[in-house]
């Protein structure tokens, strides 16, 4: 009788890192000062961003008299919308990071101290618990 097999749980970030980031949507309006920084970062640092991270499909677009916002889209189909209104280049390129490093999904509270795919009955094990050794 041939055994069981065994189907390993695969994660993000064993074997193989796949990216979250599918796609960075640029909103700006050409004649709002608040985009004053968004147009700079646009015509600047944008091109660089896109050939150093070509997994990431980038769109530009105007939206006139709306203040400047950034929105990621993430393979498991949720999004993050970053408003950068009154920003500089600089902060701007921190924000896309941010948003292309992150995986669209909410932040979580954690209730326990240890996250583990199988709950222990017996809690966690301690040497304290043990009988002491004999020589």
């Amino acid at each position: 009788m041939p055994a069981p097999m065994v189907h390993p749980v695969l994660k993000n970030g064993v074997g193989a890192f796949i990216p979250q980031c599918r796609r960075l949507v640029f909103h700006y309006c050409e004649r709002s000062g608040s985009s004053r920084g968004m147009i700079e970062y646009l015509k600047k640092d944008l091109i660089q961003f896109a050939k150093e991270h070509p997994h990431v499909e980038v769109i530009v677009t105007p939206r006139p008299s709306k203040h400047p916002v950034i929105r990621g889209l993430y393979l498991n189909g949720k999004d993050k919308v970053v408003c950068v209104r009154n920003m500089e280049p600089t902060d701007i390129a921190g924000k896309v990071a941010l948003l292309k490093e992150s995986a669209g999904n909410r932040m979580k509270v954690f209730k326990k101290p240890v996250i583990s795919t199988t709950e222990s009955v017996r809690g966690i094990w301690s040497p304290f618990h043990a009988a002491p050794h004999k020589i």
